[in-house]
């Protein structure tokens, strides 16, 4: 039972949308035959009504046409050719019912192949979207079945498919719609089929079935046959199924359906082998050889996708003519519209561009204005950081050239009289003058570090480093990445100065164990993190307290750069610091 469910599964989805390919593998050879009589009756009145311009009739000339060749030949790229004439006409007379009618004849046509099934729902969708704004429910219940019609091949089903069938059905009622009616039954007991609910699919295909047959619609009762072959072999009455699916084949044979008769066959043979009659098996299995043969031989499937291309062209063209023919019928109340339509947006433009010239005006004097304090705000702080930075320095030279060798000949005098000295004043002395002269050097260092100005940026850094980690407990690790571009000397002062306001803020405040320093450069960016497993602390929400955040923020935007700070209670601290990378200009060759 469970192989029977999967093949119902896999081919039932495709019944509907191949269901009227009918005599695909004979359409070739018949259409190169001289065309019947009627049909040859019928095109030459076709040339005459568009020759008088009569395209009201011409057009559904094209729609009898279209269902002439459909009766004959089933599903093929003639029949498309037909509707698309008839949707030409239709445009060109302004006959907007029989326009958006000939759209769900299409949508309806387009649905019988998987591939198609996309301008099916374009074609459908521009119908229904008509037909509801002029509230004609016989027609949007066409449209609706249209779209259940693709929703139940889908995989997965839609969870509401089964409630828009049964509405559909209901107003089908409502709007004594007999035909759409027993389609939409059809649809159920399909859908119910689809989800393993047989006792449903049974009952609204048995209903169906009696519809069908009052309205003497064989397409229809042979599918219905089908669905109930299927229950019945999905109940294991295998027998049964067969006597449903031979009612289903003589139908579809009359008709030359052979994608149903190919599909029919298959499903008699599963029912064959389940009795273990094989013979019959084998037989049934080679019809659906033989009738998959005679379909796939055919061209007509692969027409008609080729057709919707073409289609795409000829809708734009009669597109394009419609419009003509509206605007050559409203030419002259157009440019009467158009000379006082003129007249008034030379005016309102005038003031329109006076007021927009205004607003450019103003935001042209904002931004001079915003420029200028910015202009004004880099000079104050350049001011402010030279005044620093020179300060600094002064106070450093001061504390080498004075303090420092004051230190110092203080140290070689007791040294050069320290035999005069006892031993228990000798020592300290010796050991106090050490650390004083050790103290100058370091503040001097902090002050004007020795081995920025001598070495470069890195080097001194690493001084940096090594020194805090002499005589702090943290400790303080420097890694760097890629090829660290050369600093002017403001800008390597500048940076210097925050990566040891940040390490000197770790130190004091954080009660870290690791102080990490990472930089990384590229061509366009140099990137600076300093990262500590303290304590942590709420950035965003506790306001800074002193000026060393202040002075870091203004010192990294006066560079063009950004900094962040990422900071969680218990977890550490983490600064990043972006900044653009400075290219030196290369030095000029000397002029020999």
């Amino acid at each position: 039972m469970n192989a029977c469910v999967t093949l119902s599964i896999r081919f039932r989805g495709w019944m509907l949308a191949i269901l009227l390919i009918g005599a695909g593998g004979y359409v070739q050879s018949v259409m190169a035959l001289s065309e019947p009589s009627p049909v040859d009756s019928l095109k030459r009145q076709i040339k005459r009504l568009v020759q008088d311009k009569n395209y009201d009739q011409a057009a559904k000339s094209y729609e009898k046409l279209g269902w002439w060749y459909h009766q004959r030949y089933g599903y093929n790229k003639y029949t498309m050719d037909s509707y698309f004439n008839s949707l030409k006409y239709y445009s060109l007379m302004g006959d907007s019912l029989g326009y958006y009618n000939e759209h769900i004849v299409i949508g309806d046509y387009y649905t019988h192949d998987y591939f198609m099934q996309p301008y099916a729902e374009k074609y459908l969708r521009k119908a229904q979207q008509f037909f509801e704004r002029t509230r004609n429910m016989p027609k949007v219940i066409e449209c609706r079945l249209g779209f259940a019609n693709i929703a139940q091949n889908k995989a997965p089903i839609p969870a509401d498919l089964l409630t828009q069938l049964r509405e559909t059905e209901r107003l089908s009622a409502r709007y004594k719609q007999a035909y759409s009616q027993a389609y939409a039954l059809n649809l159920l007991a399909n859908t119910y089929s689809r989800v393993k609910k047989p006792d449903s699919a049974d009952y609204f295909a048995n209903k169906s079935l009696v519809m069908s047959r009052q309205l003497n619609v064989n397409w229809l009762i042979a599918l219905n046959y089908f669905y109930l072959g299927i229950v019945k072999q999905f109940r294991n009455q295998s027998k049964e199924a067969i006597a449903d699916y031979q009612r289903s084949f003589d139908i579809a044979k009359a008709e030359n359906n052979l994608s149903m008769l190919r599909e029919l066959s298959r499903h008699t043979a599963d029912s064959y082998s389940r009795i273990n009659d094989y013979k019959n098996a084998y037989v049934a299995s080679l019809k659906t050889l033989d009738f998959e043969r005679q379909f796939y031989s055919s061209e007509q499937t692969k027409s008609i996708r080729l057709q919707a291309l073409d289609s795409q062209i000829k809708t734009l063209a009669v597109e394009k003519q419609l419009v003509e023919a509206q605007s050559r019928s409203q030419h002259v109340l157009n440019l009467m519209l158009a000379i006082g339509l003129t007249i008034s947006v030379l005016g309102v433009g005038t003031l329109v561009y006076l007021r927009r010239q205004q607003k450019v005006i103003a935001h042209q004097q904002t931004v001079i204005a915003q420029q200028q304090i910015r202009q004004l705000e880099l000079k104050s702080l350049r001011a402010m950081i030279e005044g620093q930075e020179g300060e600094r320095t002064r106070i450093a030279r001061d504390l080498h050239d004075g303090l420092g060798i004051q230190l110092s000949r203080i140290k070689l005098f007791v040294e050069a009289h320290q035999e005069q000295l006892p031993l228990s004043v000798k020592e300290p002395l010796n050991q106090f003058l050490d650390e004083a002269c050790t103290e100058t050097r370091l503040i001097s260092n902090d002050l004007r570090p020795y081995a920025l100005s001598t070495f470069g940026f890195i080097p001194a850094l690493e001084d940096l480093i090594q020194k805090l980690n002499l005589v702090n407990q943290t400790t303080l690790i420097l890694d760097h990445y890629g090829e660290i571009p050369a600093l002017d000397d403001e800008a390597s002062v500048m940076i210097y100065r925050v990566v040891q306001e940040l390490l000197n803020n770790a130190l004091k405040h954080a009660s870290a164990q690791m102080i990490t320093v990472q930089i990384m450069a590229s061509d366009e960016t140099t990137l600076i993190s300093v990262d500590d497993d303290g304590k942590g602390g709420d950035f965003d929400t506790t306001p800074a307290r002193g000026n060393g955040i202040a002075n870091i923020r203004s010192r990294i935007a006066y560079l063009g750069g950004q900094v962040m700070w990422q900071s969680e209670a218990g977890k550490g601290t983490s600064v990043m610091i972006s900044l653009p990378t400075q290219k030196q200009p290369q030095p000029a060759e000397a002029v020999v």
